[in-house]
């Protein structure tokens, strides 16, 4: 499922579909993903006793709802926003006590709840600021067979519920997730199902959310592995999906003879008393093709459409404004937000200034034709002219101030026409502060935001070699991949060949390697120590910038926090 933050009613409506689906399909239980009824991630919304409030009321009227439109004999498991009876706020206890959890409903109500045990801490995460964990494994008896449940960061992290699994009997374990997406992820999630399922002699489901939210982007691609780790069924990524398998899984002890501990933990269990199911022929496993892992590069690109998508409508916009300068950045931009919210959606502006060349703007009107793109053209020297006679400056001077004249166009027309703007610039530029405060940077969402320079090239080929292939006029024109960058660092000479610049920008920034270490990995010294310097001190550049999807292991904006005013190099 792809759940919007905050939309409880929603959610919940979206749950009653998929669940009807489920049981004309003849499903005995329906799992959704993590926090599912009030979207992920709630951030500071779970610190607000009234969303903690709602969220709980929300699922209890689900449960009856789902009973009075005669799916209430099929168990829902559902991921809601609950909280911890008693204890006090604290360090690592937030007032409230709000917790990440689970709910089986059955029959017209909650039979039962637990909390995340495990709270990451890391990269986009900060659930130890928002949740308090819980202790105990919930097990469902069901048709005989035991089936233990757990969230998310619980099946990664050894110990915790996953440790109890075995011991507690239950024969396959379900966990409910929320897990964005990255770049060159290519199956561990895979082999973590598999190893678990080995370590616990238990078959694994793992569910997961799709779509985006904000800057993550959730791939779904669910996935259900044997007790031995092999593969069963698999899910489509990036797109709302029932995943429907038959599992064969033992029948459980007397519920007599069950323990009440399991490694040190407690179990909760629900008991559904309900005979095994006769023997029938089970259907066929479904197993999603998968992308090729070694070249994913049209992977990311669906992350980005989605993660665009979804930014556009869950913010209820139609429509994007997007400046087209005739560089691959921003010719990229506008053929994702194409793909995204359909091209005759999407406003392609056009301001060619004194800087602009003959070439940079036969490339940009190319671009909007190919893609079918509503052009807007819009030239910025005669109004950069006034600026600088307003404030008594020379002709010619203040070379920026065009950009600056860019953003202030784009921005009045996005907002007087309701438009959402999207900023242009890349990871590389990002990084480096090579996008000045009003122009590529000037919008509210940023599509390449997360994305080198040397993939934004990838990118576009990519998307060229799609088009060809479905018999399409390819959207991104060959002018904008070949020309280099038109910007170059401001402090010495040009800046060498893009990959090489990439991979040391990678280094630093996803490694938090230091000058030594860089140049004992091989990078020329004098590079290293000039990259250094541009990535510290465009710090309140990268500030400034608005959010885009995250694809890679860490992106410019919550995965790296520092600070902006800092001797530190």
């Amino acid at each position: 499922m792809n759940p919007t933050v905050g939309d409880l009613e929603g959610n919940c409506d979206s749950v009653v579909a998929f669940a009807r689906s489920a049981n004309e399909a003849g499903a005995h239980m329906a799992v959704f993903p993590e926090m599912v009824v009030t979207g992920y991630s709630v951030e500071d919304l779970a610190l607000r006793n009234d969303f903690v409030s709602a969220s709980i009321t929300a699922t209890h009227r689900l449960a009856a709802r789902l009973a009075a439109e005669g799916l209430g004999e099929m168990p829902s498991v559902v991921g809601f926003l609950s909280r911890r009876a008693g204890g006090r706020p604290g360090p690592g206890a937030p007032a409230g006590a709000p917790q990440n959890s689970l709910a089986v409903l059955h029959r017209g109500a909650v039979r039962l709840v637990a909390a995340k045990h495990h709270l990451p801490n890391y990269g986009v995460f900060d659930e130890f600021r928002y949740f308090v964990p819980g202790d105990a494994l919930p097990v469902l008896r069901l048709h005989g067979a035991d089936i233990a449940f757990a969230i998310c960061e619980d099946l990664w992290q050894d110990g915790g519920p996953v440790s109890a699994v075995r011991e507690a009997g239950a024969g396959m374990l379900i966990t409910l997730n929320g897990s964005p997406y990255e770049r060159h992820k290519d199956d561990v999630r895979l082999e973590l199902c598999g190893r678990r399922a080995r370590e616990t002699g238990a078959a694994v489901g793992y569910v997961n959310m799709t779509g985006g939210q904000d800057e993550l982007v959730f791939e779904g691609d669910s996935l259900i592995v044997d007790a031995n780790g092999e593969l069963l069924a698999r899910a489509p990524q990036f797109e709302e999906a029932l995943l429907v398998t038959d599992v064969e899984l033992p029948e459980g002890p007397p519920v007599a003879e069950l323990p009440g501990t399991a490694a040190g933990r407690p179990v909760v269990r629900h008991v559904i008393p309900t005979a095994p199911p006769a023997r029938y022929e089970a259907g066929a496993p479904v197993l999603t093709p998968r992308p090729d892992p070694v070249d994913d590069t049209g992977e990311v690109y669906q992350a980005l459409v989605t993660g665009v998508r979804d930014h556009v409508r869950k913010n209820g916009f139609s429509s994007v404004l997007v400046d087209v300068s005739g560089g691959v950045d921003s010719a990229l931009t506008a053929a994702i937000a194409a793909d995204a919210v359909g091209a005759e959606n999407v406003h392609a502006l056009l301001t060619p200034g004194e800087t602009t060349t003959l070439e940079e703007t036969a490339d940009a009107e190319d671009a909007v034709k190919r893609g079918g793109l509503v052009r807007r053209l819009q030239p910025v020297a005669a109004l950069a002219d006034a600026f600088r006679t307003e404030i008594d400056a020379a002709p010619g001077a203040l070379p920026a101030l065009e950009d600056r004249v860019r953003g202030g166009i784009a921005a009045a027309i996005a907002a007087e026409e309701g438009h959402l703007m999207l900023a242009t610039a890349d990871k590389s530029q990002l990084a480096m502060g090579l996008c000045g405060h009003y122009g590529d940077p000037n919008g509210a969402f940023a599509p390449l935001k997360d994305c080198w320079a040397s993939l934004v090239r990838e990118l576009a080929r990519w998307r060229n070699a799609a088009a060809a292939r479905d018999g399409e006029p390819a959207p991104v024109p060959e002018g904008c991949i070949d020309r280099p960058p038109r910007r170059s660092a401001p402090d010495g000479p040009p800046l060498p060949e893009q990959r090489l610049l990439d991979a040391l920008l990678e280094s630093y920034i996803g490694t938090d390697k230091g000058v030594r270490a860089l140049i004992a990995d091989g990078f020329p010294p004098d590079l290293v120590r000039r990259v250094v310097r541009l990535v510290d001190r465009a710090e309140h550049i990268r500030r400034a910038y608005p959010p885009g999807p995250k694809i890679t292991r860490r992106n410019l904006g919550r995965d790296r926090r520092l600070p902006i005013t800092s001797r530190w190099s």
